[in-house]
Formats: structure tokens, sequence, C-alpha cells
């Protein structure tokens, strides 16, 4: 099976597959990263099941009608009846749903799948099946929806796993869950559910799963009855990946431990010879299983993050280009497209009724209520707006950095598709010195000849940028402004000297961004944050992010991980 010396998060991988192969009420597993590793895990996965158990592989572009089911038209067409066909999820019961690149699913799909597995049916046909989710995100914040992945006991990372030999094979467990005999233990319960409270997790959905991946460990291991090593499997396996917190740390203290709490030792005992509380144990093993990346991910407060910040723009709908929606009933015209195939499944159930009621004219009768329309979705083109503090309290410590991040950003627009503006100010204005675009050379051009020095306009650099964004918002765009400034303003809108009513156009200028509901971040660039900023920041709705002591590399991560989906 799995050869001695081999990559220990495989090895969960194969565990985990083995578990839902016993008790496809887990749901299911999301594997990140991995590439040909994955193949191994699904091979597991299909191996654990029956010889006859189905597998089928679903695109995230799917639509419903073959997803859920409906009707064959070319059946219909041919017989004069309708003709109905088992969508995928029906066709799957009992086996395996392969979804490559689950981090693209739109949620409404997501929601579609999370109702079959709910009920385990589409409509009154079975479809229970395992759902493997291959999340081949690459930024870090992309990942399956939530509505879905809260379905899913088992959240994998594959990332750098290696495996050596492996064949694949695994013998079908012919015990059931249902084997294990009455129900867990009040202190099994407690347990699971004192541990999932110290990492932090809330939903009371993962304390189930996790129920649910102890009794199918004990299935596996031949045990009549759910023991601690099962109990233990279940946090490591179901509740470590779940941690939104470290127990004993306050939430928001940006510093983590060096080393992990350690496993229990063999014996589960305490130096005084007396067994440890079941509940101490199983919080032991689930931080065991914490990997570094993790304990990292919250430490930095990015555990509880739900959206995706890919840098995109947002989703619009169209009515002629883009990923397919579906159908909906409308009537073609303004710019909407007759579905004509949609518009047939849509009027061959009534054929019947209508003949009977109409004249039999030998022809598909089409009624104003069976008209179908496309939709299709598309991404508007995202826009980040630098707005780079360039006077002489800042350019001399920051402005090298800042022309960094701005350089990383734009290498990656030409993957996001995105666009870059800057805005720098200085002396007693603010300038325009790239209007957006994806140029690398004419970006690195203009940054070069950033001139640094004189006063702090920073009202005149707001509102620059706010108008900036308002015109690329105007012409489809999805702007986002990010301001890289010390927030503390010299020159007021009028290009006065007096520092009081700087701050107070400064703040008026901020209150105008955060009136527009443009996304924004506030980048703290003083050696020592002060209020200025953060209450600016709050004047924009923005995030404010200090980083007194950031490189290029640091500053570009932030904005990264500020962006909205």
């Amino acid at each position: 099976m799995i050869a001695p010396g081999e990559d220990d998060v495989f090895a969960d991988a194969i565990l985990a597959a083995r578990l839902c192969a016993i008790d496809p009420g887990l749901g299911g597993m999301i594997l990140r990263g991995g590439g040909d590793i994955r193949d191994a895990v699904i091979a597991a996965v299909r191996g654990a099941l029956p010889a006859t158990a189905p597998i089928r592989r679903m695109p995230v572009h799917i639509d419903d009608d073959r997803l859920l089911g409906g009707i064959d038209l070319t059946a219909t067409l041919a017989a004069g009846r309708a003709v109905s066909h088992a969508g995928l999820l029906v066709e799957a019961d009992g086996g395996v749903v392969v979804v490559p690149m689950a981090e693209r699913m739109s949620d409404a799909l997501a929601g579609r799948l999370a109702a079959v597995i709910d009920s385990g049916a589409v409509g009154t046909a079975p479809a229970a099946f395992v759902l493997v989710a291959l999340d081949d995100g690459i930024e870090p914040d992309e990942a399956v929806p939530s509505a879905l992945a809260e379905r899913l006991a088992f959240r994998i990372d594959l990332t750098g796993s290696m495996v050596r030999d492996f064949d694949g094979a695994c013998d079908p467990v012919a015990r059931t869950p249902a084997a294990i005999s009455g129900a867990a233990s009040p202190e099994i319960l407690e347990a699971l559910v004192a541990t999932a409270c110290a990492l932090g997790i809330d939903s009371a959905r993962a304390v189930l799963f996790a129920l649910r991946a102890a009794r199918a460990g004990a299935v596996l291991a031949g045990r009549d009855a759910i023991g601690k090593d099962d109990v233990m499997l279940a946090a490591r396996l179901v509740l470590a990946p779940r941690a939104t917190r470290v127990p004993g740390a306050p939430e928001d203290d940006a510093s983590i431990p060096e080393a992990t709490p350690p496993a229990p030792d063999d014996g589960g005992e305490q130096e005084r010879g007396e067994p440890a509380p079941l509940d101490d144990v199983v919080l032991a093993a689930a931080l065991a299983a914490l990997p570094k990346d993790v304990l990292a991910r919250i430490a930095e407060g990015r555990s509880r993050r739900t959206s995706r910040a890919s840098g995109a723009g947002e989703r619009r709908t169209s009515h002629a280009r883009g990923r397919p929606m579906g159908a909906r009933a409308g009537l073609p015209g303004g710019g909407r497209r007759l579905s004509l195939i949609d518009t047939l499944r849509a009027a061959a159930p009534w054929q019947t009724l209508r003949r009977k009621h109409g004249a039999d004219t030998g022809r598909v009768q089409v009624r104003r209520d069976d008209l179908r329309v496309r939709r299709f979705e598309t991404r508007a083109q995202a826009l980040t707006i630098f707005a780079v503090d360039a006077s002489g309290s800042s350019a001399m410590a920051r402005l090298a950095e800042a022309k960094g991040a701005v350089e990383l950003l734009l290498a990656a627009a030409y993957v996001k598709r995105a666009e870059v503006a800057l805005v720098a100010f200085r002396g007693v204005a603010a300038e325009v010195l790239l209007p957006p675009t994806r140029s690398l050379a004419r970006a690195r051009r203009s940054l070069a000849a950033l001139p640094g020095g004189g006063g702090t306009p920073l009202a005149a650099g707001l509102n620059a940028a706010r108008e900036l964004a308002e015109t690329g918002r105007a012409r489809g765009r999805t702007p986002f402004v990010v301001v890289l400034t010390d927030g503390r303003a010299n020159i007021a809108a009028d290009g006065g000297t007096d520092r009081t009513a700087a701050q107070a156009d400064a703040q008026a200028a901020a209150r105008a961004i955060g009136a527009t509901g443009i996304a924004s971040a506030f980048v703290d660039i003083s050696p020592r944050p002060r209020p200025e900023g953060a209450a600016l920041a709050a004047a924009m709705h923005a995030r404010y992010l200090p980083l007194p002591r950031a490189d290029a590399a640091s500053m570009h991560a932030a904005v990264r991980s500020a962006q909205p989906q």
C-alpha cells in the first residue's frame, strides 16, 4: 500500500479516501496542489468502493440540464412525448464525482451541489456520492466556495508532497458504520466539541463530520466501538485543517509558538501515572497535525477570510459573451439572444396537452412562456490605482519600496488581465504619472522618473486617485485604490501651508472616497504609525495596513491580500 518513509500528508490523504468510501456521508474531500499525486488519492477512493461504482468528472461550467437531468430533446422529438434523462449526479450514485479547478466554481453551482449532498437525491432519484474537489488555485486565498467546502469533511494540501510507491490498490471494506455498536459516549462528544471550540471552529457540521470520521476509522480498524485512537484520527483529519486560532493565544496576537504542542505519548499518561483527559489528548493530536503554514495564516488573521482575493474585477452578467450561465425565461431582443435548445426543452413536456386542446399540425408548438434567452458571466477588468506619497517625509525612506510593489503587481497583471495606474503627490499638487496600463516597460520608465521631496498635499493626492477611479469605473473597470503615505498632510487643498487645514482637507478627501464605495487600502509607511493614518483609513472605509518595516515584496503581498474578490 504505502511504503515506509513516504510523505505523511499523502498517507493521510489515502486514509481520508478510505474513510470516505466507508461512509459517503462524509461528503468527500478538497485536494489542493499535488499534481499527479491526486490521481493516486482518487484511485484510492475508487478502489475502496465496490467494483461497479461509477466515477464521473464534472466541469465547473456544467449546465443544470447535464448536472441535474432534464428533457432529452432528441428522444422527445423522435417519440412525440416527453422523454427525460438522468443528470451527472444521478449517474454517479454510489460512486465518485471529481471536480477539477473547483476554486473557479460559481456560488450558484456550489449551492446546487450542496443541496444534493444534503438530501442525497435529485428529486426522487438517489444521488449519494463521494465528491473530490481539486483546488488548483495559485493564490493562497483562492478556494472552493464555502457553501460546498463546509459539506466536505476533509481538506488536504498536497503541495510539496511526494510519493515513491503506491499501487492504488485499496480493498473494499465489507463492514459499514452501522457495525459500530451504540452511540458515541458523552466523553467522546465532549472531547470533539471542546477541541473544535479551542481551535476556533464555529461550525457544528465540523464536529459531526469528526464523529462520523471516528466511527469510520473504527470500522477500518476492525473495532466494534469508537476508541481514543479513532477520535484522535478524526481530530487530525477533520478539525485541524479548519483551525482559525491557536488555543490559549488571543486571536489578534500576531505571534505564534515556534513549536507545536507535543503529541500524547504511547500510553496517554501524565507524569503522575493518571490517564490524561480525553479532550486534552484529542486537542494535542489536532495541534500536532497543524503545519507551520497554517499556524502562520492563523497568526496573520487570514484563516477567517472567506473571499478569494484573486485580483480580478467584479462579476457581471452579459447577453453576448463570457462564461455560460445557462438560460432563463425571457424574450429575445435588446441584446438578448434566443437559446433554441432550451426553448424546445421547455416546450416539449406540454406538446401532448397542446395538441389535445388545439390544432394538431404535427409541429412543435412553442408559446411565449417557453422562450429562453442565453446568459453569460464576464469579469470586469481590474484597475489598481497607487497614490504614492513622494514628499520629503516619505520619499527617501519608502519610495523605492513603493516602486517595487507597483512593479510586482504589474508583473501579475499579464496573467490577471489587470491594469495599474500611478498617482504621485508632492510639493503642492498631485500628478498622474502613469495612466491605466498593462505595459511593464512604460511603468518602469514612469517609476524611474518619479521625483521625491517637498510638502505633502495629501488631499490633492486622494482627490486625484478618486477621480481616476471614478473614470475607470465609468469605463467598465473595477477600481481598487491603494494609498501609500505616512498620513501627515501639511499642504491644504488650496495650496496653503496650514497643517490644521491640510489635515481637514485630507479627511474630507478620504470621506469622498468612502462615499463612492470604491474598494481601497491605506498603507501607513511611517516608521511609527500614528493615529492620523488610521483615521484616514476609517474615513475611506479602507483596510488599514501599517507597514513600518516592509520591503517591496511584503508590501506587494499585503496589498494583494487586501484586494477584493
